[in-house]
């Protein structure tokens, strides 16, 4: 049984839009962020982050955390490329090429996307848009992504995904740091193409249906 700890206000929707992709049966077993609650010691509060049961699934207090027939693991990386590797499906690498191929794009959202875009979607989060620090945040994060986000423009000339001629989980990988981006359009704009292939990793009806659950949950 695949069971994944989260919510889907996190980068629990990485494993769990590759699940919903592959039509795989799963559990998700709502685990809340210690920092959301009030108190997360109490002793009505939410199975958490901070919850002793929890910290036995993972000792970093942190979700995504998967647990597989026994088989823990966390970080959410990790867990979404365990998954491609234990399941089968067109998401999956069908060779070592494609690992290789998946891991590179994955490796390029955690080095070089996901913490400038990160900085654009607290920006926002945090009203600050309007403010000299906050367009200097955003000014700067733009900046940085300009030369990863160039990259991926010149590899998508032409293409509908990032490898194999068919969408997969370094799709959903690079798909779900470049989201954190969308709030600001001017960092978008420039690359037609990423623009372009992040519309149709949206529109697919697994990660619709994962977004109207994420949105559902409690902010």
């Amino acid at each position: 049984m695949i069971t994944i700890y989260g919510v889907l206000r996190s980068r629990a929707t990485r494993p769990v839009w590759l699940l919903d992709e592959l039509g795989a049966e799963y559990e998700l077993v709502p685990v809340i962020q210690s920092y959301r609650l009030a108190d997360p010691q109490a002793a009505d509060a939410a199975l958490n982050t901070a919850s002793p049961a929890f910290l036995a699934v993972n000792p970093m207090g942190q979700v995504p955390a998967l647990d597989h027939d026994g088989f823990c693991l966390a970080e959410s990386m990790a867990i979404t490329f365990y998954l491609s590797r234990a399941l089968t499906g067109e998401a999956c690498p069908r060779d070592a090429r494609e690992e290789g191929e998946a891991v590179q794009w994955a490796l390029l959202a955690t080095s070089a996307v996901e913490t400038p875009a990160l900085d654009i979607l607290y920006t926002y989060g945090k009203g600050e848009t309007a403010t000299e620090a906050g367009q200097a945040k955003l000014a700067a994060a733009t900046a940085a992504l300009a030369r990863p986000y160039a990259r991926i423009e010149a590899h998508l000339q032409g293409r509908d995904w990032l490898m194999g001629g068919r969408f997969t989980v370094a799709d959903i990988l690079l798909a779900e740091a470049v989201r954190y981006t969308q709030p600001h359009a001017p960092a978008l704009a420039p690359f037609p193409a990423l623009s372009a292939w992040i519309a149709r990793c949206q529109a697919r009806p697994a990660f619709v249906a994962m977004m109207a659950r994420r949105n559902a949950e409690p902010a």
